[in-house]
């Protein structure tokens, strides 16, 4: 059973930073590209960032691109999505999810900018 569970959230004022966690379970890890999205409130899924499953290539979108990390360790079969530089525009819920086949995302951990 494919289990996604993210940490690390909560509330920063503008310009500080946090780290995400999202500790993955019940398949292989590192044979999978993993990706975060997430969801303001009153809005749609956004992509956010992506990484190859070993790692070696990452993507993200312009409105996090320089401020935003993404990296993962296959050995804690964990992905990481480190904020900067963080906007109250930033605001949202932040889940990952699984690349592939079928849809496999966790429930997400709250971010909160505000001062």
């Amino acid at each position: 059973q494919v289990q996604l569970v993210e940490s690390g959230g909560g509330l920063v004022q503008p310009g500080g930073s946090l780290r995400l966690s999202c500790v993955a379970s019940g398949f292989t890890f590192r044979n999978y590209g993993m990706t975060w999205v997430r969801q303001a409130p009153g809005k749609g899924l956004e992509w956010v960032s992506s990484i190859y499953s070993d790692g070696r290539n990452t993507y993200y979108a312009d409105s996090v691109k320089g401020r935003f990390t993404i990296s993962r360790d296959n050995a804690k079969n964990t992905v990481y999505l480190q904020m900067n530089s963080l906007k109250p525009e930033d605001t949202a819920v932040y889940r990952c999810r699984r690349v592939g086949v079928g849809d496999y995302t966790g429930q997400g951990t709250q971010v909160t900018v505000s001062s």
